[in-house]
C-alpha cells in the first residue's frame, strides 16, 4: 500500500494479527534495502503481533524525494506510526535500520515500549574493521579502491552499485548460496543517490554512543558471531551503554541471524518481549 507521509509516497504493508500489538520493523541499506526480506524473516510473528513493514524513504517501492537524512527518516517513521497507530509501538531494525531505530527511539522517547537491534551500530568508528575484514577475505574483484567507493558513497550509478553489491555477498553468511544470492540481487531496487548521500553525508558524523544511556524501554540487541560489516564489538557497545539491554550472540550467523538461525531468532524476539511486556511504561 501507499500513503503519502511528509511530501513522499511510502509504501508500506501491515500484516498479521489485526488485534496484536504492533511491532515496526526498519530494513537496513539504504539505496540496496526494502521491506521484503523482514517479511521472510519476522511473518511467523504474526500469529501474535501486528507487523508494520516500509520501505524507507528513497529505497525500493517509496518515493524518492529528498532529504535522505536520519532526521527526515525517523520522522518518516513517526508520520507513519502516528497515521496507523496512535500509540506506542515496538521497533526492530537491522544494519542501517538499526541506526535509525536508536536515532527514532532517542529522538521520540514516548512512542516507543521496546527496541530490537538486529546486527547495527550506534557509530561509524568500527567502519574500518568492516574494509579490512572484506580485504584480507580474498574475494575475487574486492579492492581497496572499490570498498573505500562503496563506503564513502561514490558509487558511480545504479548498475555501478550493484556490482559492487555483488562482490561482496559472499561476506554476509557463514553458508553461501550463491545460487540464491543471485536471485535475490536481480530482485533488487538499486538507488544508488540514496545509497551515496547515506553513506557520504549520513555516515561520517554518525554517533549516538553518549545518547545511548537515554533509552529506558527494554531493549534487545542482536548480533551474528560472524558478523563483517558491523562487528560483534558494535553491539557489545550498544549493550554497555543502554542501560538494562539484553545482548545475544549467533555464534553460526553472519549478518543475518534472523535468516540464518531463524526458529531460534524468532523464539528469542517471542520470549523478550513476553518477558519484559509487564515492565513496559506503556500499554
Amino acid at each position: 500500500m501507499y500513503i503519502e507521509i511528509n511530501d513522499n509516497e511510502l509504501y508500506y504493508e501491515v500484516l498479521g494479527n489485526p488485534d496484536g500489538e504492533v511491532i515496526f520493523f526498519i530494513h537496513g541499506a539504504p539505496g540496496l534495502g526494502d521491506c521484503r526480506g523482514d517479511i521472510k524473516a519476522f511473518m511467523e510473528l504474526g500469529d501474535q503481533y501486528k507487523l508494520v513493514f516500509m520501505d524507507m524513504r528513497g529505497s525500493g517501492r517509496s518515493g524518492g524525494n529528498p532529504p535522505f537524512t536520519h532526521e527526515q527518516w525517523t520522522a518518516d517513521i513517526e508520520a507513519l506510526r502516528q497515521e496507523l497507530v496512535g500509540a506506542p509501538i515496538k521497533i526492530l531494525g537491522g544494519s542501517y535500520g538499526g541506526f535509525l531505530t536508536l536515532e527514532y527511539a532517542i529522538r521520540y522517547p514516548d512512542s516507543v515500549t521496546h527496541v530490537l537491534l538486529r546486527d547495527t551500530a550506534a557509530s561509524s568508528e568500527f567502519d574500518r574493521l568492516s574494509i579490512d575484514k572484506a580485504l584480507d577475505s580474498s574475494i575475487p574483484g574486492i579492492t581497496e579502491e572499490n570498498m573505500n567507493r562503496l563506503f564513502e558513497g561514490k558509487v558511480h550509478s545504479d548498475e555501478d552499485l550493484k556490482e559492487l553489491f555483488t562482490l561482496i555477498q559472499p561476506l554476509y553468511t557463514v553458508e553461501y548460496d550463491e545460487e540464491a544470492v543471485k536471485k535475490r540481487l536481480d530482485q533488487i531496487y538499486y538507488r544508488h543517490e540514496t545509497h551515496n548521500y547515506a553513506f557520504r553525508y549520513n555516515k561520517p558524523g554518525f554517533d549516538l554512543i553518549d545518547q545511548l544511556s537515554t533509552i529506558k524501554v527494554p531493549t534487545l540487541v542482536t548480533v551474528g558471531r560472524h558478523d563483517w560489516v558491523t562487528p560483534v564489538v558494535c553491539s557489545e557497545t550498544i549493550a554497555e551503554e543502554v542501560p538494562h539491554a539484553k545482548l545475544v550472540i549467533f555464534e553460526n550467523s553472519g549478518h543475518s541471524p534472523q535468516l540464518e538461525e531463524n526458529a531460534d531468532y524468532l523464539e528469542l524476539v517471542r520470549s523478550f518481549l513476553k518477558e519484559h511486556a509487564v515492565s513496559s511504561t506503556h500499554t
